[in-house]
């Protein structure tokens, strides 16, 4: 979300201010994308309940998945709970205040722009401000892990059939035998 507005009075008249918050400009489509794939998005805040629920209303979040108000035990208290009801959890945070939850995500997610503690103490790192490399991050691991899985199942199903060959398995029976450049291979 960006940062705040503030407007003052000046000389000895009295004044007033306000603050303003609003949602980073690319939340509600990064919000969608995410509830289309079937990942129940939820936000943590230490904000006031009506800032959060405002940016959350913007992002296009229901309020029964906003949690305000909340310290850094509070954001913890919350990965934990949702953890215990068998959720796999992701965590996106920037701040000193995060970093708890963070730490005890399944996947904590730092933005670049983040602190230092923040940073250090997630597992990936998103070298842009941009939630949209959220939905990048995910869509890029999943694509890693299917290529693991598939280069896995390769592997084994060829050693299954390759190194009783070249242990010469066929020699005893048809008296064929296979040179060490194919077991090498």
């Amino acid at each position: 979300r960006g940062g705040g507005r503030a407007r003052g009075g000046g000389g000895g008249g009295g004044g007033a201010a306000a603050a303003a918050a609003s949602p980073a400009p690319d939340a509600r489509p990064v919000v969608k994308q995410l509830q289309q794939r079937g990942i129940e998005v939820w936000m943590i805040s230490g904000d006031t309940e009506r800032t959060a629920a405002h940016i959350a209303a913007e992002a296009g979040l229901h309020a029964a998945r906003v949690v305000a108000g909340v310290k850094p035990a509070g954001k913890l208290a919350k990965v934990q709970e949702l953890r215990e009801a068998g959720a796999k959890i992701g965590f996106v945070g920037d701040g000193v205040n995060d970093a708890p939850a963070l730490a005890a995500a399944d996947v904590g997610i730092a933005v670049g722009s983040g602190t230092d503690v923040a940073i250090e103490t997630a597992d990936v790192v998103l070298m842009k401000s941009t939630l949209h490399d959220v939905v990048v991050a995910l869509h890029l691991s999943r694509v890693v892990m299917r290529r693991i899985r598939f280069n896995f199942g390769w592997a084994f199903g060829y050693n299954i059939i390759g190194i009783p060959l070249a242990a010469g398995v066929l020699y005893p029976g048809l008296f064929i035998q296979f040179p060490p450049m194919f077991a090498g291979a």
